[in-house]
């Protein structure tokens, strides 16, 4: 007779120290595991719990400032370093991690409206409604010494005066050229007092202007006549124009995809448009319910981030028609500026009550280093939820989202009013063919009369 035996080594076993895990012996047999799938479904719904308790975006407020903060821009040379500019002229650097000012910019006579720094992050551009382009020098931090003292004052290094205010500015890629926008668009260099080239389209005001980051030479702007213009700066004249229903007050190009960009409009939506085919948006994202005061991508093009007048804060993907993430504090009013991290980790708001907001670009994100073993939780957790996001219960979990009172009454009269829209559409589609034949058969004023009937 033949008897099978079980052996095993024992140094698949055996603990070499104390301190090591218990290694597990598992079968993964589809056949011996039935509950598998009912198993995981409930840590799904944990996982997605989880996250809510753990949810805690806020990180820190940066106040300094003495007046609204207008605009803000990132340093691409330094991580943690950012410009904010205010209504009173005043601009300021920041240390993200310190919070902190670490260098003060006085020069400006009215408010500061565009702020850019050059690729090489050496060169500072600021321009307001005084009329006047600065360029300053950046303070560069050391191994020795890390922060500049915060009351040290920079000098400008050069001053350009115009005839016109300016509204918006920004600096080109890998060269010393920058765009500013005003009664028109100029570009400048930093060695030249005048414009290099300037453009007209019979526009009005310009109010927000980008570069291409794939193609220097593209610039897209916005006006306060809803136009949205398209510069190549190697023809010398612009390339294509469209007008919008309402305002664009900011605009971003995706920075993965440089053919794509962003509009942030004053409609409360944002529209996605691919600059080959500007005739329809690729996508649009609602869920504001005030108009979309600035926008900007995340480093990865995956995502963007939006602030606006109902003072909220909001995280979009870049193809979602709605949020995926929504930020809000009791003291926040009327958010003009965001930006996203360089590292894509976090997410700056500027607001009218002139503080500015760190949050978590992840709500639920754990912060400091990771030992290997919860890395792999949070990834386990991760991917539970997204192969059972489609389930209703799971599904409920993940969108839920707390919000203001006077956030949430306003979506609730939208909703109204998109679906009385849509119903006026509807019945306008129904009686248009009705009203068409009865002109045909009884004339003009009896149709009327029986097409009222109908209606």
């Amino acid at each position: 007779m033949k008897v099978n035996v079980i052996s095993r080594s024992t140094d698949e076993y055996t603990k070499e120290r104390s301190q090591d895990l218990q290694r597990v012996f598992r079968n993964f047999d589809p056949s011996i595991r039935t509950q598998e799938k009912a198993v995981e479904y409930v840590r799904a719904c944990n996982a997605a719990k989880l996250e809510k308790i753990f949810a805690r975006p806020f990180v820190g407020a940066m106040d300094g400032h003495i007046d609204s903060i207008s605009c803000m821009a990132k340093n691409p040379n330094h991580l943690t370093r950012i410009f904010s500019g205010s209504m009173d002229g005043d601009i300021r650097l920041w240390d993200i991690a310190s919070r902190r000012t670490v260098c003060q910019f006085p020069g400006h006579q009215g408010a500061v409206q565009g702020l850019a720094v050059s690729t090489d992050g050496r060169v500072l551009v600021s321009c307001g409604t005084d009329s006047t382009v600065r360029l300053w020098g950046v303070p560069v931090s050391t191994l020795l010494e890390e922060d500049v003292s915060s009351d040290k004052s920079a000098v400008p290094l050069e001053t350009y005066v115009w005839k016109n205010a300016f509204r918006a500015v920004d600096h080109q890629w890998n060269f010393d050229r920058f765009a500013t926008g005003g009664a028109g668009v100029d570009i400048w260099n930093h060695n030249r007092s005048a414009p290099e080239q300037s453009f007209e389209w019979g526009t009005d005001t310009v109010v927000s202007i980008k570069f291409n980051p794939g193609q220097p030479d593209i610039l897209a702007t916005s006006a306060s006549d809803r136009s949205i213009a398209i510069y190549d700066l190697r023809m010398g004249k612009p390339a294509a124009k469209f007008i919008m229903r309402t305002r664009t007050n900011s605009i971003s190009w995706n920075p993965m995809e440089p053919i794509n960009f962003t509009a942030a409009n004053e409609d409360s939506n944002c529209y996605s448009f691919d600059s080959r085919k500007l005739n329809e948006a690729k996508c649009v994202h609602k869920d504001h319910v005030s108009a979309v005061m600035d926008i900007d991508y995340s480093p990865t093009g995956r995502e963007f981030v939006t602030g606006s007048y109902d003072r909220t804060v909001r995280i979009f993907q870049y193809n979602g028609g709605h949020s995926r993430e929504i930020y809000h504090t009791k003291r926040m009013q009327r958010v003009f500026c965001v930006k996203f991290s360089c590292d894509a980790s976090y997410v700056i708001s500027g607001s009218d009550d002139t503080n500015l907001r760190l949050w978590k670009a992840k709500a639920s994100e754990q912060l400091g280093v990771l030992l290997p073993r919860e890395q792999k939780k949070h990834e386990y957790n991760e991917a539970v939820k997204n192969r059972y996001k489609h389930l209703p219960e799971v599904k409920r979990i993940v969108r839920h989202r707390h919000l203001p009172k006077p956030v949430y009454k306003a979506a609730a009269t939208l909703r109204e009013m998109t679906e009385s829209r849509r119903k006026n559409m509807r019945r306008g589609r129904r009686i248009a063919p009705l009203e068409a034949s009865l002109k045909s058969h009884y004339g003009k004023e009896k149709s009327s009369k029986l097409s009222d009937k109908c209606g």
